[in-house]
């Protein structure tokens, strides 16, 4: 066993030490220049050219060891900045960066900040802060977590509680489960309604919905059944390429127009179809009379339509109104225009008679 010396043990631990220092201080002839805010150094000290000079492992630990050096640089300068708690005493230690000093170039320019709303200015100056809901909720009935809204909310539906409330100032006789039943039919004839009035004015817009619903019903054709086929095959993400297929189904996808395929002009060849063709977007460019715009036609035709039928709503309830007035008016003037015929109708006839008793002296 070889004997160790003492100077090589003290040596090695010194080497090591070094080491250690060495990894976190770093000597440079021309101090860096950095740019703190957008994480940048600069590093104006001429590399060794004859080291880099070639490709080899040699001129790759040269290139590693620059990089770390300043990116050991570039961290010291970021401890000396002023530093924070992010999120609390718990959070993590963040630095404030400052303002950065060099403009970096950039496509577009910095998205400018959004203006409050107007809830926001009211709740700033309030105090109301933004909480965000979950959709799970805790139900002590059924010792579970379920839903806030729709199918197995929490809670249950009220019409199918073994208890219901009075509310106050209520029929204390009425029954209050039929009550809640009514007026869950209700709201699901209302919502049913609106859905039937937006399909109607969206169909009236021109815009793409289906006359018959794409749900199975018992009286469909084949080529019903082969559109819903093909609308659900394409409604993947693969336009149903990976779909499995049905029997007797062909092979390719269906495309989404149906089965025609787009047919595109040759580039060259027709040049009086093309000459047509820019005659007329000319003729349509210099023409004062504009083109008709088929959707603004038609939602200025069903804002008009909307706009009659609130103003006939409204004269009918001004008229009942006034229908009203005007009868109990009649009524009370009906006593006084009878005096008044019975008193003229007494007038003539005494005046009829005194003629006749001066004709006769």
């Amino acid at each position: 066993m070889a004997a160790v010396r003492v100077e090589e043990v003290l040596a090695a631990a010194e080497e090591q030490e070094a080491e250690k220092r060495r990894s976190v201080t770093v000597e440079k002839e021309l101090e860096l220049e950095f740019d703190l805010g957008n994480l940048l150094a600069l590093d104006r000290n001429p590399p060794a050219a004859v080291e880099l000079r070639g490709a080899g492992p040699r001129r790759e630990a040269l290139l590693r060891a620059l990089a770390r050096d300043n990116t050991q640089l570039l961290v010291a300068r970021l401890w000396e900045l002023p530093a924070e708690r992010a999120g609390g005493a718990g959070g993590p230690l963040v630095a404030r960066l400052p303002e950065p000093a060099f403009r970096l170039p950039r496509e577009k320019p910095p998205p400018r900040p959004r203006p409050p709303t107007r809830w926001e200015q009211f709740a700033r100056l309030k105090g109301i802060r933004r909480r965000k809901r979950t959709s799970l909720v805790w139900d002590e009935q059924a010792k579970e977590w379920r839903r806030r809204w729709g199918y197995r909310r929490a809670g249950g539906d009220p019409a199918r509680a073994w208890l219901a409330e009075v509310p106050e100032g209520a029929d204390p006789e009425e029954d209050q489960f039929a009550r809640l039943r009514r007026e869950k039919r209700e709201r699901v004839a209302r919502n049913e309604l609106n859905r039937l009035r937006n399909l109607a004015r969206a169909h009236r817009a021109g815009t793409a919905v289906p006359a018959a619903p794409l749900h199975p019903t018992g009286h469909q054709s084949r080529e019903e059944l082969g559109h819903v086929a093909r609308v659900a095959r394409v409604s993947t993400a693969s336009l149903g390429r990976f779909q499995p297929r049905l029997p007797k189904e062909p092979a390719e996808p269906p495309s989404r127009s149906g089965g025609r395929k787009r047919r595109f002009e040759p580039l060259l060849g027709n040049l009086a179809a093309e000459r047509s063709r820019q005659l007329e977007l000319l003729r349509d460019m210099s023409s004062k009379k504009p083109v008709l715009d088929i959707t603004r036609a038609v939602n200025k035709q069903l804002r008009q339509e909307e706009a009659e039928a609130a103003a006939a709503k409204g004269k009918k309830q001004s008229q009942r109104g006034k229908r009203g007035r005007r009868q109990q008016r009649v009524g009370r003037s009906g006593k006084k225009s009878g005096a008044r015929r019975q008193q003229q109708q007494q007038r003539p006839a005494s005046s009829s008679t005194g003629g006749a008793r001066r004709k006769k002296a």
